[in-house]
């Protein structure tokens, strides 16, 4: 999922280069990977059945692969959409799927093993760099997403045994009709949560499509698909770290901080420029976002706010939709202004973490007896 999502960031300069894709076209490729990613994202939700469905799996990386091999097939712009919208359905739910099956299967086991499954993501992100990186200099855009399509193929098949959640009895899931009513009223910090993570939808999604470009706008080629493999290798540790935080601070106030270090980070290379301003982004950036979604989501099910996963990963998902749209009148005069945007969302979504802050309420109630349904405080939206 990590490669079928993000392989494009570091092959889009390649794309600019040599394939004649202009900066408006590619911001738009990206929009339809993102409608894609809420199309599927919603499909997993309303349909449970789909994420118990090992062929669904199966089938869904398979196409994924496909969708990576078709890109180089064509030059039709047209085609090149349906081909990133189809890799956004195909990845979210094959995301959906996975983190169903890690906190199902990993339930009784210590927190931070799903923390480090997490950091799939991560790893998917720096080998597609890294490839990108070495096939730069021997090949083109088109050999590099070939190349895309084999790792895919060799990381389904080291996935190909995964097995979903299997559907849960009928005492699991009577608790989903209890009435808004039997948990304590939480809206206030909620909405709060709800504006601070789709804002983060909104300017991460513009660093993690841009950086790469923009870099390179600046420092030599190797250097922005360098600083993209720092991303992917810091972000593979960063949800295991960002929950053991959690062990001695509160995640608003965790929230708070990783949204202030990722604005700064984004913000480095439009400012400052240089290689170091560079990989100082990249380190930066990959250590927060997916830090950011875990930690979000995991306020969100501590609020017990009805759906709170789902309305979560709603927001963030549109948000994503958005970020491209949005800086895509700034592209004319290259990346830097757009990450200039990106920072300043970024920083919003801070200044709504610190209002999720006031009165938070770290020690909410038991539930009844019944119970109220528990949510998964994986990462669902962080990619």
């Amino acid at each position: 999922m990590g490669v079928g999502r993000f392989v494009y960031t570091p092959i889009l300069p390649l794309m600019h280069t040599q394939a004649g894709l202009s900066a408006g076209t590619g911001a738009n490729l990206a929009t339809a990977n993102y409608v894609g990613y809420l199309i599927g994202a919603l499909a997993g939700t309303l349909l449970p059945a789909l994420v118990r469905s090992t062929a669904v799996l199966r089938g869904c990386m398979l196409a994924l692969v496909a969708s990576l091999a078709a890109m180089p097939l064509t030059h039709s712009t047209t085609v090149w959409l349906l081909l990133r919208l189809g890799a956004g359905v195909f990845s979210a739910l094959i995301f959906v799927i996975a983190v169903s099956s890690l906190l199902g299967h990993l339930r009784d086991h210590p927190a931070h093993l799903p923390g480090w499954a997490f950091g799939g993501v991560g790893a998917g992100i720096a080998l597609s760099g890294a490839l990108v990186l070495v096939l730069r200099t021997v090949g083109d855009w088109e050999t590099a997403w070939w190349a895309s399509a084999g790792l895919a193929v060799a990381l389904s098949a080291a996935a190909w045994g995964l097995r979903p959640e299997p559907a849960a009895g009928p005492t699991a899931s009577a608790p989903e009709t209890l009435p808004e009513a039997a948990g304590p009223r939480t809206h206030r910090w909620f909405s709060a949560l709800f504006a601070s993570y789709t804002l983060e939808g909104v300017g991460y999604i513009i660093a993690g499509t841009f950086l790469v470009a923009a870099i390179e706008q600046t420092s030599p080629g190797w250097i922005g698909s360098g600083a993209w493999v720092l991303v992917g290798l810091a972000a593979i540790p960063s949800s295991a770290l960002w929950a053991a935080l959690g062990r001695r601070w509160s995640r608003p106030d965790l929230l708070l901080a990783a949204l202030a270090v990722q604005a700064v980070g984004i913000a480095l290379p439009a400012l400052v420029g240089g290689v170091a301003a560079a990989l100082i982004s990249a380190a930066l950036f990959g250590a927060t976002f997916i830090g950011v979604s875990t930690l979000a989501l995991g306020a969100g099910a501590h609020l017990r706010f009805p759906r709170s996963v789902a309305l979560l990963t709603a927001g963030y998902s549109v948000g994503q939709i958005l970020g491209p749209l949005a800086v895509a009148p700034l592209l004319h005069h290259g990346y830097h202004q757009a990450l200039v945007l990106a920072a300043v969302v970024v920083l919003a979504a801070a200044l709504a973490a610190f209002v999720l802050r006031i009165g938070f309420p770290h020690h909410l109630p038991a539930p009844t007896s019944q119970g109220t349904r528990r949510e998964p405080a994986g990462p669902t939206g962080s990619s």
